[in-house]
């Protein structure tokens, strides 16, 4: 597992991860972690143009963003999840955030099923305010079946496999990577304010499994994860506050 890297300027410290995102991303000691959700997705320059608009508006700098939720018209293809991740992160670049070509921002990219979006964009955000709560507030970036770096489409955990021992195997894989994650921030499970699953299959035979590790708090997204032929994905959450923005 990756170790755990400052953002001093940002408040945060974060998990290594792959070029589009970190693994993860905890409050720094002195701030704590926000959400904020958009009514609807915004198509991505108009979210990054809403993002600085709102830290701006509490005197945060733009390396506040730690963590970004991005939905999509439908699950891109490798190549083109390749492609748009490159615009994506150069944005990132101009804030200021990327830094040795290490991306600190968590992430979670998916397609809804129902009423999809036309373009890409933001669902919701996370960033640090200045704080006194002792309890460090935390992110853990989104994960599919398939081990980043691994081989593609080789190596996704029960690959074309929907049969309720297909799902447990996958869900099962995606479970582990939110422990070791979480591990690695050296946050706990039971301190999460959320965690959130996406698929689209009936995945209430695991309810039990997964409630037993992520506890209470667990929302059901009816979403495709950002790849094709990826089934599960999930991520996990502790904010101190949530907002919803116009």
């Amino acid at each position: 597992m990756p170790g755990l890297l400052p953002l001093a300027d940002g408040g945060y410290d974060f998990l290594e991860g792959v070029f589009p995102y970190s693994q993860g991303v905890i409050a720094r000691a002195g701030f704590a972690l926000e959400r904020a959700r958009f009514q609807r997705p915004l198509p991505l320059a108009q979210g990054f143009a809403a993002i600085e608009a709102h830290l701006a508006s509490l005197g945060r700098p733009r390396t506040a963003l730690c963590a970004a939720e991005l939905r999509s018209p439908r699950p891109f293809t490798f190549g083109g999840f390749r492609e748009f991740n490159r615009g994506y992160v150069e944005v990132l670049e101009t804030w200021g955030l990327v830094r040795d070509g290490l991306n600190p921002v968590a992430r979670s990219n998916v397609a809804p099923e129902v009423a999809p979006p036309a373009e890409p964009g933001f669902h919701a955000f996370c960033y640090t305010v200045p704080a006194k709560d002792t309890s460090r507030s935390f992110v853990v970036a989104g994960s599919g079946e398939w081990p980043e770096g691994g081989r593609f489409p080789e190596d996704i955990v029960a690959r074309g496999d929907l049969s309720p021992a297909g799902l447990r195997r996958k869900a099962h894989w995606v479970l582990d990577m939110m422990a070791a994650r979480l591990a690695g921030l050296g946050a706990r499970w039971s301190e999460a304010s959320a965690t959130q699953v996406y698929t689209v299959h009936d995945f209430h035979p695991l309810v039990a499994n997964i409630a037993a590790r992520a506890g209470a708090g667990l929302e059901w997204n009816y979403c495709r994860p950002p790849i094709e032929e990826i089934e599960f994905e999930m991520d996990v959450r502790r904010v101190t506050m949530e907002r919803l923005l116009a």
